[in-house]
């Protein structure tokens, strides 16, 4: 379950919220409770949008995102934005970020061989210079906190213009908070177990210091 409440579609009416209530039709059908109701056509559980109608300003604010990167005005190639959107969501370990976006490349006839190879690119055939190029930018936005080297820099600018490199950057740090937030917040595919836990020891293990072979301050015989 996600970490915070959800807004119904009762709690909606009654609070007036005509755009999350637009949204919840379009997403979920017409008069659905997607509370009671959970399911996407993506297959998605559909909590981001539940959760996110706690404050409709934020709300507003970010379908309007949604907006921006779909705009006609947009001049970067949707493939090339969709591959940085994908990529940031398997840098930032989102399986909800990555899963839409495989899919959005997918829909704009992005091949399987592709798709698959996006969580080794840096040793894979399947890509292009220029796909190169976007998924090493998407690495330095989305790993190494925006350091990015002049050679990655200097490979971006060989095909796209400056314009095209800022919608890249944006749209790419847009998807890194969204992946951080549903991880954060337990939306979507992201509400799941941590992976990195401590295998237990043999039951008849005694604490002890690896590479000293000394037992621990805790160990017992």
């Amino acid at each position: 379950m996600p970490s915070l409440r959800q807004v119904s579609r009762a709690d909606a009416v009654a609070a007036g919220r005509d755009l999350v209530l637009r949204y919840y039709d379009f997403l979920f059908g017409p008069e659905r409770d997607p509370v009671a109701r959970p399911g996407t056509a993506t297959g998605t559980p559909g909590d981001w949008w539940t959760v996110f109608a706690l404050v409709p300003d934020i709300f507003k604010h970010a379908v309007e995102g949604f907006a921006v990167y779909r705009n006609p005005a947009r001049t970067l190639d949707p493939v090339l934005r969709e591959l940085g959107q994908t990529r940031a969501g398997w840098v930032k370990a989102s399986q909800f970020v990555f899963s839409q976006h495989c899919k959005s490349l997918r829909g704009l006839g992005v091949s399987e061989e592709k798709i698959a190879a996006i969580p080794h690119w840096q040793v894979a055939d399947a890509f292009d210079a220029k796909e190169r190029a976007v998924l090493a930018y998407a690495d330095c936005l989305c790993q190494a906190g925006g350091r990015t080297p002049d050679a990655v820099m200097a490979a971006l600018k060989a095909f796209l213009s400056d314009e095209q490199i800022l919608e890249l950057t944006y749209i790419t740090c847009l998807y890194d908070m969204h992946a951080v937030m549903t991880r954060a917040l337990r939306l979507e595919f992201d509400d799941r177990d941590e992976p990195i836990v401590e295998v237990a020891a043999p039951s008849d293990f005694s604490a002890a210091d690896f590479l000293g072979g000394r037992p621990g301050p805790s160990a017992k015989a």
